[in-house]
């Protein structure tokens, strides 16, 4: 499999659209046409994680944190210049799956979730896309021909399935005046036609294909249809929500997320004693949320990176923290790791090793 095999795959599962319009994903550094000899995942890459990926003999890793991501004025070799030339003088590609990872249903906050046996897991911030319903009226002779043509050119299609159209029968009725030319019909007479009213979905990428489409395809020199703007869940968004098995006081949920995450500190706001069910969690940085998090029922929202003011202000508006640091996302490179195996090899047809990271990229020491 080449990396743009890959990078095809992983759009499909994780399109990196769905990251934040601040973030940098995707294949990083690289070239896209590599067969690839195996998978690091990790949650950034370091030296340590180069040189495990070369010891492996692995040409890629998979990075939750992207390595390039503010403004790269200057390659020297030293610091992430250092990093990107090991990369490419190994010839590794480096791609990263940050803030898409993050928002997708089965990703890092998902698997945060379920470390800490969350039942009922839902979205805390479900995104929301649109898409077009579109609706013609065809004569009824020139139905499967308009029919084949939409479909053959990618429109009409749900998900695994193509060729979805809806259709209701009626009469149509025009009078052709002044310089028109009817496909049926005779100037300045009134002309009844059975026709048959077409209704399929589009992406709101599609909608200029799909306009030209009817305008080409369609019989009638001046065709009428219509694009009516849908709303729906897009599946994907930051932060998940749920609820412990059985309620536990703040101080013993602290201790509980402590050893299902299997970190080394944790800190909380609010009293010990506040009775926890329902948690509301976004890996990494998520400060900004909690409001939110708590009009949605939470009785805790857990996060990483908290500063003292954020908390003090949470403390004073009786929200409860729990900060478990931006290390606890390293659960995703297993995550990933399993994501990959399901989305890549079917019928166990594996073409390469997919391995988790074995080095800890915490900065931090702990005392």
């Amino acid at each position: 499999m080449k990396i743009k095999e890959l990078m095809s795959i992983i759009d499909q599962h994780v399109p990196l659209k769905t990251a934040e319009s601040w973030d940098n994903v995707g294949l990083l550094i690289g070239d896209d046409t590599k067969e690839i000899t195996g998978i690091l995942t990790a949650l950034d890459c370091t030296m340590e994680v180069i040189e495990e990926a070369i010891s492996k003999g692995y040409n890629t890793i998979i990075a939750h944190h992207p390595l390039i991501f503010k403004g790269v004025k200057s390659l020297v070799n030293d610091g992430y210049g250092k990093l990107i030339h090991m990369l490419i003088q190994n010839d590794i590609q480096l791609i990263a799956l940050h803030t898409n990872l993050d928002n997708h249903i089965d990703g890092v906050n998902e698997m945060l979730a379920k470390k800490l046996n969350l039942t009922n897991i839902r979205f805390l911030n479900e995104e929301e896309s649109f898409y077009y319903k579109v609706q013609t009226y065809i004569p009824e002779e020139n139905l499967e021909s308009f029919k084949y043509h939409i479909n053959n050119i990618g429109l009409a299609k749900e998900g695994n399935y193509e060729y979805c159209f809806f259709e209701s029968k009626g009469k149509g009725q025009f009078k052709p005046v002044g310089d028109a030319r009817p496909h049926i019909g005779e100037l300045n007479r009134i002309e009844h036609v059975n026709e048959v009213k077409v209704e399929f979905m589009i992406r709101k990428d599609q909608l200029s294909i799909a306009k030209n489409a009817i305008i080409n395809y369609h019989p009638y020199e001046t065709p009428v249809y219509d694009f009516i703007k849908m709303t729906t869940s897009a599946n994907y968004g930051l932060g998940k929500i749920g609820e412990l098995n059985e309620p536990l006081n703040l101080e013993d949920f602290a201790k509980y997320a402590k050893a299902h995450l299997n970190i080394p500190s944790v800190r909380y706001t609010g009293p010990s004693e506040a009775l926890i069910k329902t948690v509301a969690i976004i890996g990494g940085a998520g400060i900004g949320f909690e409001t939110s998090a708590f009009k949605k029922g939470a009785d805790v929202f857990v996060t990483g990176d908290i500063k003292h003011h954020d908390a003090l202000d949470a403390k004073t508006n009786g929200i409860h923290l729990l900060d478990i640091n931006h290390y606890s996302e390293y659960v995703m490179k297993e995550g990933l790791k399993d994501l990959l195996g399901r989305w890549l090899f079917s019928n166990d047809s594996k073409q390469f090793n997919i391995e988790a990271s074995e080095i800890n990229t915490d900065p931090f020491n702990y005392i």
